[in-house]
């Protein structure tokens, strides 16, 4: 069962992602997480329905952990990145 939730919140956060960088190509950073909100809520809604999951309980817990978890990883891996970037700047220019 952990595989196909997995597939599940995979396919919808590409299939969301691809829809809002077509459309809102300038959308802000900070509405990320509640793409990851939408994300997971449908996630959760196909994997109980779909019978994935026995309970819609643990299907909201599973997916709103699989996506969050997702977009803080993103956001560290971004800031680390940024961080480093920054110091190889500065001791440039020193």
């Amino acid at each position: 069962m952990e595989i196909n939730y997995v597939l599940v919140v995979a396919m919808v956060t590409y299939i969301l992602g691809t829809f809002t960088k077509t459309l809102w190509p300038s959308l802000p950073h900070k509405y990320i997480p509640l793409q990851n909100i939408l994300i997971g809520i449908t996630s959760a809604l196909i994997c109980y329905f779909t019978k994935l999951e026995p309970s819609l309980i643990e299907a909201f817990t599973l997916c709103f952990s699989a996506t969050l978890g997702a977009g803080g990883m993103h956001d560290l891996v971004t800031s680390l990145s940024s961080k480093t970037t920054e110091k190889k700047e500065e001791n440039s220019q020193e």
